[in-house]
């Protein structure tokens, strides 16, 4: 059966699932569940995730939503390369700290920082300056502790590893949502560019432009 992913290329959460199947060889079916006109409200679309939520997947008939859980999940069942999630449950609880550092302390940065500052309108909300200026404050303090913490130098990859893991494609796609503040004429949702953002960070070169050199193209 075919997987479907419940997606929209503006969400940086879709991007890291939608990525880690193209990088996987792992065949999809993309149906699209738009933001800006509040899709994921839909009574149809309740059926596949009740917490109305994006991305969801389904899988023959068994669904799942959160990135994370997803890629998780899409790491257990298809064959991928060790490095993305591996084996070895030492090296796999030290991605998982990085996966829960993530999703606990940074979303608050980035994700709230854009949001409050550019995306709101896009969802129905307004634009909040002051609440945006506090987000930045956690965006850099997040950063200092990812070149402090997280990055070692004996590797290319976060916790020192000489490829990358699910760990860095979801900060990746995180830190990527930044261009919306940094390029916005670029990624403008009414550019005609929305469906073409998750294609554009899908290709080899998506990482090169991370503020770090905790990704590269391996």
């Amino acid at each position: 059966m075919t997987l479907k992913l419940y997606v929209d290329h503006v969400s940086h959460h879709c991007r890291e699932v939608i990525i880690f199947c193209k990088l996987n060889g792992i065949d999809f079916e993309e149906v699209l569940v738009d933001l800006s006109k509040r899709q994921h409200l839909n009574p149809e679309y309740k059926e596949v995730n009740p917490i109305m939520q994006i991305p969801a997947i389904m899988d023959g008939k068994f669904k799942l939503s959160e990135s994370h859980a997803i890629i998780r999940y899409l790491a257990s069942v298809f064959p991928i390369a060790d490095h993305w999630y591996p084996t070895d449950l030492y090296k796999r609880a030290k991605i998982e700290s990085v996966l829960d550092w993530h999703r606990t302390n940074f979303p608050r940065g980035p994700a709230g920082f854009v949001s409050l500052s550019l995306l709101a309108p896009a969802v129905g909300m307004p634009l909040n300056p002051q609440a945006a200026a506090k987000a930045e404050k956690v965006l850099i303090a997040s950063l200092a502790q990812i070149e402090s913490v997280w990055l070692q130098k004996k590797g290319r990859f976060l916790l020192g590893s000489g490829q990358p893991s699910v760990a860095d494609l979801s900060l990746a796609c995180e830190i990527m949502q930044l261009e919306f503040s940094l390029h916005p004429r670029s990624f403008s949702l009414q550019s005609g560019r929305r469906d073409d953002l998750g294609s554009d960070l899908a290709k080899p070169s998506w990482s090169q432009s991370t503020p770090w050199q905790c990704i590269a193209t391996s």
